[in-house]
């Protein structure tokens, strides 16, 4: 290498480095990045405390990773080339073909924690509690992991979780592994597709002693085709195409009540403004919330059903609507009452603890359950 190669080598380094940090200072900061779909960090503020415990030092290093000037794009850079070095794991999502797929935590002692609460709701009401633990596509689909990918064991949590708890059970595990050739998952997000809600409702249905609608019942409406999911936005991988997002139930005859925000109001079954939005999947019900009712005088049962639930009981929740005349949904994150007594005072005919193993496993809140 001659002298005056080296010496351009090291001015092109320093006018990128240069350039780079031009761009930063003279860029806005961004509250937020929608490929990733989280909020990004905000410079912080420089105080004696904050240098003196470490934080300072540690917000600032996270501030400039997250504004680092074309991020997005960098990081898609940095998943293609691993790709190309044939790496198959990308910030704990496995590249699948076309399909992205979460890895699963281990259970550990939170999920006992839950498990026990279980069993305290169902010890705090005579009201029947029924037990559905969902099963992520790294469970259904294991066949397309990477050759010797970790992976947890969710079918064997599941049995553990039946055995102790002994209650009666939601077979979400069996319907969806016996369609699992069919796009039950989305492929760049972790929840199910409205087919594979379709799916648990029936299992659900089947469960309480109902007989769920049948498929040929619904015309499905694809809304969206361009939903790229929480997996996309995790991982890097921004090459693969999008996902389609439909809805099967009409929203006709059906009356939607938020607790948004300690107040009752007018809710929709879905909220299409989110399909113009990164986070398409909030579109089912318009997203978290702590307290929603769904209520069909046309339902062709008149009981009255209570989930105690996750974000998958969102696209679930309209094809319920068809079989129980009202269907309660509360999320634990933003619900603060006892479980067991508001089933009592709205007249449930039946509890179910409705979520995915992933989030149940490690979900702090799901340990309230049992107040």
């Amino acid at each position: 290498m001659t002298k005056a190669y080296a010496r351009f080598l090291c001015g092109t380094f320093c006018a990128f480095l240069f350039g780079i940090g031009a761009l930063h200072l003279c860029l806005p900061d961004r509250e937020r990045s929608d490929t990733e779909n989280r909020t990004l960090q905000q410079a912080p503020t420089f105080t004696a405390a904050s240098v003196a415990d470490g934080t300072f030092m540690t917000e600032t290093e996270e501030y400039l990773a997250d504004q680092f000037p074309g991020r997005d794009g960098w990081t898609g850079l940095k998943a293609r080339a691993e790709q190309l070095l044939g790496k198959r794991e990308f910030r704990g999502v496995y590249l699948c073909g076309d399909t992205l797929i979460n890895r699963d935590d281990e259970p550990g002692e939170q999920a006992e924690r839950n498990l026990d609460a279980v069993r305290a709701l169902a010890e705090r009401t005579e009201i029947p509690v029924y037990l559905g633990l969902i099963p992520g596509a790294a469970e259904v689909w294991q066949d397309r992991l990477p050759a010797g990918a970790p992976r947890a064991d969710q079918a064997a949590f599941i049995r553990h979780a039946a055995e102790q708890t002994g209650l009666e059970t939601v077979d979400y595990l069996g319907v969806l592994t016996a369609h699992g050739n069919e796009p039950v998952y989305y492929r760049t997000d972790h929840h199910w597709t409205s087919l594979g809600a379709y799916y648990g409702y029936a299992a659900l249905c089947q469960a309480l002693g109902e007989e769920p609608e049948p498929l040929e019942a619904f015309s499905p409406e694809t809304v969206s085709d361009r939903f790229c999911g929480t997996l996309y936005s995790t991982s890097g991988v921004h090459w693969l195409p999008p996902d389609t997002i439909e809805y099967y139930v009409p929203e006709e005859g059906v009356s939607v009540t938020s607790w948004r925000s300690g107040a009752a109001e007018p809710g929709v079954l879905y909220d299409r403004s989110y399909l113009e939005k990164k986070d398409q999947y909030s579109s089912f019900l318009g997203g978290n919330q702590p307290l929603c009712v769904l209520e069909n005088d046309r339902a062709a049962s008149d009981r009255t059903i209570l989930l105690l639930r996750d974000s998958y009981a969102d696209s679930m929740a309209p094809f319920l609507t068809r079989t129980f005349a009202r269907v309660h949904l509360i999320d634990l994150r933003y619900f603060h009452r006892s479980p067991a007594e508001y089933a009592a005072e709205n007249g449930v005919d039946a509890v179910v603890v409705s979520y995915s193993v992933q989030s149940f496993v490690s979900e702090k809140s799901a340990s309230l359950m049992g107040r």
